[in-house]
């Protein structure tokens, strides 16, 4: 390198030395650092260039960029560019900028509405059994519960119709540690469906819910019906359903109930509070006192 060079590194370098970095600028003129301030929902701010003066209400995304949407003390939102010193606050620059993501992490949720349990491995089934009239009950059922009923190891069988109740339960040998919880259908006072549930002993609990068919108990707005329509008595309910809705034959109007369900909120509160203590009940410790009753 020249001598000429070196010479003028050395110059500068003990200029730095005595009077501070002489290519920085004057202080008066060096570009002071704008603090950033964190843009919480009703920070009231000003707009640097026009004055305009408001509570952040929002954020918005575009091609151009972050914005931050202000709304005044009349109503009035607009929308601001989050550029760097753009903003007042008590009359001094500030860069605003967005809260950064909440480390928090929910627990994640089964269909049932319960802490979902990650990574799996049904246990052995229990001796306990809930029962249900049919195949669409079932099916409802393992789509809503169907995590937490793996979890407890609790199997759901079908009973192919309620008249099958008495001969099941003869066979199975309810008892401690080996409870049948039973789901039923069109459970009202007075009706054959609570004549055939009556007296069962006290490791059997019968549970159901008021509506004649399980279609009912899915809420008519999940499958996009204001109110399920009424069906003479007589007429098969199924059928009378789809033939008035205009869904097609009982297998269509079945693939469109079941397709619309995903979970709890999908689900009449009766047959939410029926499934619901039936589970408890099957999955009770056995040294506990037995519950019994319809």
């Amino acid at each position: 390198m020249p001598r000429t060079a070196h010479v003028v590194r050395r110059l500068a370098s003990d200029a730095v030395n005595r009077y501070g970095d002489i290519f920085s600028g004057h202080p008066r003129t060096r570009r002071k650092a704008v603090p950033t301030v964190v843009a919480e929902r009703d920070l009231v701010v000003e707009d640097a260039a026009d004055g305009f003066c408001g509570a952040v209400v929002g954020f918005e995304r575009t091609y151009d960029g972050e914005f931050v949407r202000l709304e005044d003390a009349k109503g009035r939102t607009r929308l601001f560019a989050m550029r760097e010193a753009a903003f007042l606050v008590d009359g001094k620059p500030v860069t605003l900028v967005r809260a950064a993501p909440s480390s928090s992490v929910r627990p994640a949720r089964s269909a049932s509405g319960s802490t979902k349990v990650e990574g799996l491995r049904a246990r052995t089934a229990r001796a306990s059994r809930i029962w249900v009239e049919g195949v669409h009950d079932a099916a409802l059922v393992e789509r809503v519960w169907g995590h937490d009923l793996r979890v407890e190891g609790v199997v759901v069988e079908q009973l192919e119709g309620l008249d099958n109740l008495g001969a099941r339960l003869a066979e199975f040998g309810p008892g401690p540690g080996r409870r049948v919880g039973v789901l039923v259908d069109h459970l009202v006072d007075g009706s054959k469906e609570s004549r055939l549930t009556t007296g069962l002993g006290p490791h059997v609990l019968v549970t159901g819910h008021p509506y004649i068919d399980v279609w009912q108990a899915v809420r008519p707005d999940t499958v996009g019906i204001a109110a399920w329509p009424d069906v003479p008595r007589g007429e098969d309910w199924k059928t009378g359903v789809c033939a008035r809705l205009g869904w097609g034959t009982p297998q269509d109007g079945w693939r469109r109930v079941y397709g619309a369900v995903s979970g709890f909120r999908d689900l009449e509160a009766p047959l939410l509070g029926a499934v619901e203590r039936l589970v408890d009940f099957v999955t009770e410790d056995p040294d506990q006192a037995p519950v019994s009753g319809v």
